[in-house]
């Protein structure tokens, strides 16, 4: 994965360096949609001398080349995900914890969008918003 990540950096011209690679390997090894303060919390330890300034530059590099998609899900922040695919997320509204919906195809819902509109529909993101079992079993 790493080599593929350092030929599409070099590819589109960017610099390869250990900060870049480990910020992907990060995204590309969870499901919990960070922040880039969470990316940057996490990698501290490792690289303390990497700004949060350079975790944000990182992840316009990784969503410019495709291996990185930006998600709002309606918080003050962006979370990041490194799989790209077309895909549901939902957010818990009490904890704020972004997750994959699976099994969900919504193809057929962008197909009746595209007939529908004169729009040529280039992208698309779908939020569903609740709260989770975790916070539930809390409320209870």
């Amino acid at each position: 994965m790493e080599l593929n990540v350092t030929a599409m950096l070099r590819d589109k011209g960017f610099k390869v360096t250990p900060q870049r690679l480990a910020i992907y390997h990060m995204l590309a090894s969870t499901k919990s949609h960070p922040s880039a303060e969470m990316v940057f919390n996490e990698l501290q330890p490792v690289y303390p001398t990497m700004s949060l300034a350079t975790v944000y530059k990182t992840m316009e590099i990784l969503e410019e080349i495709g291996l990185v998609q930006v998600l709002n899900a309606g918080e003050d922040s962006f979370r990041y995900d490194a799989n790209t695919s077309c895909h549901p997320h939902i957010r818990c509204l009490c904890c704020g914890k972004v997750e994959d919906l699976e099994g969900i195809n919504s193809e057929a819902f962008v197909k009746n969008v595209e007939k529908s509109t004169p729009y040529r529909i280039t992208g698309q993101q779908f939020y569903f918003y609740g709260t989770c079992p975790k916070c539930q079993a809390n409320v209870s």
